[in-house]
């Protein structure tokens, strides 16, 4: 997986990865709670914009139902935790197995009806509002009132459980996302990555040339809603509280979906990029606002939107294409997108 990393990134980039990773991995001895909760709304930004990048900035399909798949991850993990004591980590393989069902549902109904660009987005909208709905009235899963996890009685490290610390929740998610940018490389640098690259670029072509097209998409669905999910069973655990109107609404998804876009889409720093710019614009807003007196609902959402306007006006390919030529970021000598 390093070799695959280190081929897909300019190396003055992989030098910058590296001294952003010890400055990360030493973060909970340098700040403060919250500017460490800051850091894991980042880190989590990060780690579900590689998830949908696999799917769109890949492979070309777009998706603005991912909140699908962490609902379902999440779901998943804590009622069989509620009910049934299972610990998170064994809960979240069925919870990963349900969305990636969901997502080769979605795919065979797409691929095989030939629906395509924004009919297929819409596809992937309604399953999630059929969820959010049907969600919202299962009583077993707490219903509109919400599904709550209770909280460990006493402080203690407990990663089979997920109880512990806010730090521990912290090194669990930059893990997660550590290991979503090495397996995107993998992903890019495979057979499979560079069928996705040619569907992408040019269907018509990557049929001419013997590629499976339903195989190598149905792959980047199942792939991608499969990394969603067990991010939704970190959300869970982590907020220790789950409400339908809330996990599966077509604004978690497009939360989803902003990073890697004002990052740059279809690269693998793109959505890291993209996060450390958004996550904390986000909470400075909200801090702001509530400074000030403000009840203006929606305001995070307009402002978000303002700044994806600029962004795909003034750099359509994001800001770490941008980054990258500016500070001399030299494109990686074996091709493909860093």
């Amino acid at each position: 997986m390093r070799r695959a990393l280190a081929a897909s990134l300019p190396r003055p980039a992989l030098y910058l990865a590296a001294a952003a990773l010890v400055l990360l991995l030493a973060a909970p001895f340098m700040v403060d709670r919250y500017t460490l909760s800051i850091l894991i709304l980042i880190l989590y930004a990060a780690y579900l914009g590689q998830a949908w990048n696999v799917m769109m900035g890949f492979a070309g399909l777009l998706s603005i139902g991912h909140a699908l798949y962490v609902g379902l991850g999440a779901y998943t993990a804590a009622a069989l935790f509620v009910h049934f004591g299972i610990p998170p980590l064994l809960g979240l393989f069925p919870g990963i197995a349900l969305a990636a069902a969901a997502g080769a549902l979605i795919g065979w109904l797409g691929f095989r009806f030939r629906i395509a660009g924004v009919y297929f987005a819409l596809l992937t909208i309604a399953f999630a509002e059929v969820a959010r709905i049907g969600f919202d009235h299962i009583d077993w899963l707490g219903g509109s009132g919400g599904l709550f996890i209770p909280v460990a009685a006493e402080k203690r490290l407990d990663l089979l459980d997920l109880r512990g610390g806010i730090e521990m929740y912290y090194y669990l998610i930059l893990a997660l996302a550590a290991a979503a940018l090495l397996l995107s490389a993998v992903l890019l640098r495979s057979r499979l990555g560079y069928y996705w690259l040619a569907l992408r670029e040019d269907e018509e072509a990557a049929r001419s040339l013997g590629i499976n097209l339903f195989r190598a998409r149905i792959a980047a669905v199942l792939i991608s809603a499969a990394m969603t999910a067990l991010a939704g069973t970190f959300n869970a655990f982590y907020n220790s509280n789950l409400f339908p109107e809330h996990i599966f609404s077509i604004g978690s998804s497009i939360d989803i979906i902003l990073a890697p876009i004002v990052g740059g889409l279809g690269t693998l720093m793109g959505p890291i990029v993209g996060a450390f710019i958004l996550a904390p614009l986000g909470e400075l807003l909200l801090s702001l606002t509530a400074a000030l007196g403000l009840d203006l609902p929606g305001l995070e959402l307009v402002i978000h939107g303002l700044l994806l306007v600029v962004i795909i006006r003034a750099l359509p390919g994001g800001l770490w294409p941008w980054l990258k030529h500016r500070f001399g970021f030299a494109a990686s000598a074996s091709g493909g997108p860093s």
